[in-house]
């Protein structure tokens, strides 16, 4: 039986009465050990749960040739998510066909799991599409670079689904450094007001870019939802068993009506902001070290050992499946054609629109004013 939202999270008094439940929702500890959960809990297959890792090391092989790609000059940047798979696939892997997926520019998981090809992700990054994919297809909008504006998006299509009587809902993602951004906060009172089927999935990697989380928030980020009227959570970004089930629930409970939620993922950016950024000028060394024990990657092979659910054939084909996988991303990469410089024009509105026709006609004149002509 689904427990309502304030059933779910009851402010509890320190002189007594009921006993709060652990403020970090975990279900699988850095060392694999499975733990329960007062609220949260999942039941997993041994098939279920190997498939999680190998979307974890697929989605962390994608990324790794991305960075390298970029390194030798094929990208012209990239945003990692090393150290995010445990949040991106937890999450991911809770949406159903019907839910929407609205992401910002680092959801690479989440769009492995809606299906969308790892090398259309790439193309953006090169610059040779601005997306690639089609949103209605796999029910994962393009990524956004302004921050926290898909907020915003995710809210206004969520009331649709409300209103059109769908079964269905609405997660959108962002950083931590975004939920000091207005549109986030607008979109929370939206949200609220209107009871819409949205979950807030905030993945709180400890730094917008060089600033910290302190300098965000004096309070734990999930705790804010209850000043806009509705439950906040947080869960150990780094497992995957965790952030399945806190998302399963959240997207369920917001399908039947129970209205928003904030789902804080509490995890760590492992590298740069982006690859034009250097995290060793504001971060200390230490402070990565302790997180590479929380890896969420070891801690599913951990488990996946100690309960005799796979060998090492099993981790073997999977690190043979991501090596092939990396070298086919890294070539159909180098195969992407460059777009005609006026397809740019192309797709912007869909009649006719005289000031873009002007611009395309000035651009094309002075393409053709070089040597050769068009380029």
């Amino acid at each position: 039986m689904a427990l309502n939202a304030q059933e779910r999270h009851v402010t509890f008094d320190a002189s007594g009465g009921a006993e709060a439940p652990p403020e970090l929702v975990q279900l699988l500890t850095p060392e694999g050990e499975r733990v329960e959960h007062p609220l949260y809990d999942i039941d997993l297959t041994p098939e279920e749960v190997r498939g999680l890792y190998r979307d974890l090391v697929l989605v962390r092989r994608v990324d790794k040739e991305a960075v390298a790609l970029q390194r030798q000059g094929e990208l012209g940047i990239w945003a990692s998510l090393l150290g995010q798979e445990a949040a991106q696939i937890g999450s991911g892997r809770a949406l159903t066909d019907v839910d929407m997926a609205f992401p910002t520019y680092r959801e690479h998981g989440v769009a492995w799991c809606r299906g969308v090809d790892p090398v259309n992700l790439l193309g953006l990054f090169r610059g040779v599409n601005h997306g690639g994919w089609d949103p209605a297809e796999h029910n994962f909008h393009l990524y956004t670079i302004v921050i926290g504006s898909q907020t915003l998006h995710a809210v206004g299509y969520a009331m649709g689904i409300q209103r059109d009587g769908a079964d269905a809902a609405t997660i959108v993602y962002f950083g931590d450094g975004a939920t000091s951004q207005g549109d986030v906060n607008e979109s929370f009172i939206w949200a609220s007001v209107f009871n819409a089927p949205v979950v807030f999935f905030c993945q709180n990697n400890q730094w917008a870019i060089s600033e910290p989380l302190e300098k965000q928030s004096r309070i734990p980020l999930y705790r804010r939802a209850s000043g806009f009227g509705f439950p906040g959570v947080r869960v150990d970004g780094n497992d995957v068993f965790a952030c399945l089930a806190v998302t399963r629930q959240a997207l369920k409970n917001a399908r039947e009506g129970q209205g928003p939620m904030l789902i804080e993922a509490f995890t760590y950016r492992m590298g740069a902001h982006t690859t034009s950024d250097d995290p060793t000028r504001y971060r200390v060394a230490g402070e990565l070290e302790a997180w590479k024990l929380k890896d969420p990657i070891e801690r599913v092979k951990a488990y996946l050992f100690k309960n005799q659910f796979a060998d090492q054939d099993f981790f073997d084909s999977i690190e043979a499946e991501a090596a092939d996988l990396g070298r086919d991303v890294r070539k159909r990469c180098l195969e992407m054609p460059d777009p005609h410089p006026l397809e740019i024009f192309e797709n912007v509105y869909t009649e006719p629109h005289a000031l873009l026709a002007e611009e395309r006609e000035q651009y094309a004149a002075y393409l053709a004013s070089f040597e050769g002509g068009e380029r």
